[in-house]
């Protein structure tokens, strides 16, 4: 396996699927003092939140007010997540164009996840691409499940290829990520799955990777997908997280072990592992949230040496 850059963006993504994963309500304050810590930490990439009914996702009822707090922070790009048009709109209304959509390979999945077919959430993204009017330069284009559903087992490497070349028509500018939802995937997997949609994508199109650590196989899979060309890899500082409309699926996998895994392997991230265990600890501490990593049970000497 030969990585095509020695540095990686670790995208953190606690606020929003980590936090989501709470059902007792979160203060405010403390959410956004999380986040200050993770941008002190280094941490350049984050999804602060999402736009989603609070209905559907009760934590996120206060994104309003956390969006205000940070709009505009300089050095670092804050995207939100936004399952359709009117999220979208809340979005841009807010001050936020730096959005992420979501839609499942799966259409059992996206039902139970958004409510909608995979054809309704790609008519969304449509509208999304329309109201934006920048052909999604700055979205990111999540495809959901894209190596097995929580419902129907694994999903095909062809659902995988329609659903990415119906979203890239669509938003040809965008960046794209493929979720293993449910923490099902093994390395070998990923490398091949991606290694697939890329051939089939514009050479300068961006890519991500999320993963979940349900099997233990979240670093790995992470370095696979780098060692492959993507160059964004999500986590979530603690190991926070696990989809509510993904069954079995436990948290995302920890930043702090991402980190851990590339910066011993001399590729790169730029960020304090001191500052990001810090906040991981925080993290952990939150009343109702499930976190998991491997790196926070070492002793904090041994973790930090050099």
């Amino acid at each position: 396996m030969k990585s095509r850059s020695d540095h990686v963006t670790l995208l953190e993504v606690a606020p929003r699927d980590g936090f989501q994963s709470i059902a007792e309500k979160l203060p405010t304050d403390e959410k956004i003092a999380i986040v200050e810590m993770l941008l002190d930490a280094g941490i350049t990439r984050m999804e602060l939140g999402s736009f989603v009914s609070p209905k559907a996702v009760p934590q996120m009822a206060d994104m309003a007010e956390i969006a205000a707090h940070f709009r505009d922070r300089a050095g670092c790009r804050l995207s939100v997540l936004v399952p359709n048009a009117k999220g979208a709109t809340l979005a841009l209304q807010n001050g936020y164009r730096d959005l992420v959509f979501v839609v499942s390979v799966s259409e059992t999945h996206n039902q139970n996840n958004v409510r909608q077919s995979v054809a309704q959430s790609l008519d969304q993204l449509r509208a999304i691409v329309a109201e934006t009017g920048d052909g999604g330069e700055a979205l990111r284009v999540d495809l959901a499940t894209s190596f097995d559903c929580p419902f129907d087992g694994t999903v095909p490497l062809d659902a995988v290829r329609r659903v990415f070349a119906e979203a890239l028509s669509i938003a040809p500018r965008a960046e794209f990520a493929l979720c293993d939802t449910t923490g099902r995937a093994d390395p070998l997997t990923v490398a091949r799955r991606f290694e697939a949609v890329m051939a089939e994508a514009p050479e300068e199109t961006v890519w991500a990777f999320h993963g979940h650590d349900t099997f233990g196989m979240g670093v790995a899979n992470a370095l696979f997908a780098h060692g492959v060309g993507v160059s964004i890899i999500e986590g979530a500082a603690g190991g926070l997280g696990g989809c509510p409309f993904a069954p079995g699926a436990t948290g995302n996998t920890a930043s702090e072990d991402l980190h851990f895994a590339f910066e011993e392997g001399g590729i790169s991230t730029g960020v304090d592992r001191e500052k990001l265990l810090a906040a991981a600890d925080r993290i952990a501490a939150l009343p109702g949230g499930k976190t998991a990593s491997h790196l926070r049970n070492v002793p904090r000497r041994r973790a930090l040496a050099g």
